[in-house]
């Protein structure tokens, strides 16, 4: 397994608190880009700008991937553009939701 799917695999372990759904089935994660030195930088969002839990979030992502042996410096970019919307979700993140 490529290390890009392994960094996504474990992302799947940091849930949302309040939907109690992973951050790469709600369409959280927008990109995972791995330098050669195994650098990991990620570029996320979160479902609003104002969400109470941001830091929360966005440290479980960052300390998810720190504790990988095959990653390095780990880098987390919230942006909000593109706006999250219900649309980025997973066929899996919809069905847990009930869409």
């Amino acid at each position: 397994m490529e290390i890009k799917e392994k960094v996504l695999t474990n992302l799947k372990t940091v849930l949302d608190p309040e939907l109690n759904i992973n951050v790469v089935d709600l369409g959280l994660i927008y990109d995972v880009t791995i330098t050669d030195e195994v650098d990991v930088k990620i570029t996320m969002t979160l479902t609003t700008p104002g969400c109470p839990l941001h830091d929360s979030i966005t440290s479980g992502v960052r300390y998810c991937i720190e504790g990988m042996e095959e990653t390095r410096n780990v880098e987390v970019h919230t942006v909000w553009e593109p706006a999250w919307s219900p649309e980025k979700m997973s066929p899996e993140g919809k069905r847990l939701l009930g869409m």
